[in-house]
């Protein structure tokens, strides 16, 4: 969630925001002092002249998973920016949890449908083929 500055005119990044545009953990972030708030003009400094350990954590990346995704409800379009858990299946779609399942898209033809819920506000949907 993004705050509006004080007297400075501009808007201020909160640092989960910072830390999805920089595509670090949240708690790399709180753990190498980026405050509770960040200005654009801040960010952008960071990004021109990037610390060591910003930069030692980007070459560290192996690129098998990533550190933020954003999911988006397949029925109203909501969406959210989590952190992926291990334990995620590979999803065919999400649903806000508030949501039928009678709202969302028939089953494929040889499939069978599971849900998972816990991931946010919403329930992961599992589209399996039936064997």
């Amino acid at each position: 969630m993004e705050q509006q500055a004080g007297a400075r005119g501009g808007r201020d990044l909160s640092r989960r925001t910072v830390a999805q545009r920089l595509d670090i953990p949240l708690e790399m972030a709180r753990h190498h002092g980026i405050p509770p708030f960040w200005s654009a003009d801040q960010l952008a400094a960071f990004l021109a002249d990037p610390p060591a350990w910003y930069v030692q954590s980007r070459a560290n990346r192996t690129g098998k998973r990533p550190v933020w995704v954003e999911l988006q409800c397949t029925i109203c379009g909501t969406r959210e920016t989590l952190r992926p858990k291990k334990w995620w299946p590979e999803f065919s779609m999400v649903s806000c949890s508030w949501h039928g399942a009678d709202e969302l898209p028939p089953v494929p033809e040889g499939a069978r449908r599971r849900e998972v819920d816990g991931i946010g506000a919403f329930v992961g949907i599992v589209d399996e083929p039936t064997s």
